[in-house]
């Protein structure tokens, strides 16, 4: 491997994997020959890189998902729980983008995708718990978030610029 690719590596695993599963697929135009399965083996490097993208999408819904039910849903006791998930899926976000920054590309595109998605899981949940009356159901249907807001240390109630949050969150 080139010293250029090593370090490809450690600052983009998903670009590094890209760029991989293209330098296979053109050294199997060459005929190189090495009894190598050239085509599966980069169809295998790209799946690497897809599947940190599904993890990044998944990940994303998440904290949608609870973002919505944080600001729509009547419910009081499970706050914290989906405070906690918010706070630790935002984490596991992170990593990921330390190991593929070229992802954080990709990120507001995966939130507009996801939104609509999680305001319909979020509906469908509170109506199957009676909670989702026609005025919370609105509220889901037109709520939205930034990029900012799903990625950094926002949540709902937070007002803009005041920092840590305030204390009556924490005893939720």
């Amino acid at each position: 491997m080139s010293v250029d690719a090593a370090k490809l590596y450690e600052r983009d695993f998903v670009r590094w994997t890209e760029q991989q599963a293209a330098a296979l697929r053109a050294a199997a135009g060459f005929g190189v020959n090495l009894p190598l399965d050239w085509e599966n083996l980069a169809e295998e490097i790209d799946s690497l890189g897809r599947s940190q993208r599904r993890e990044l999408r998944s990940r994303i819904a998440t904290v949608i998902e609870h973002l919505i039910k944080l600001e729509c849903a009547p419910a009081t006791d499970p706050r914290q729980g989906w405070i906690e998930t918010i706070v630790r899926e935002r984490n596991n976000i992170e990593d990921l983008l330390d190991d593929s920054p070229s992802l954080r590309n990709e990120a507001a595109r995966m939130i507009s995708r996801q939104t609509p998605r999680m305001r319909k899981l979020v509906g469908r949940g509170l109506r199957r718990y009676r909670e989702g009356t026609l005025e919370t159901i609105d509220r889901i249907d037109s709520v939205n978030f930034t990029e900012e807001q799903v990625l950094g240390d926002w949540f709902p109630g937070d007002v803009p610029g005041v920092f840590p949050p305030p204390a009556d969150r924490e005893r939720e």
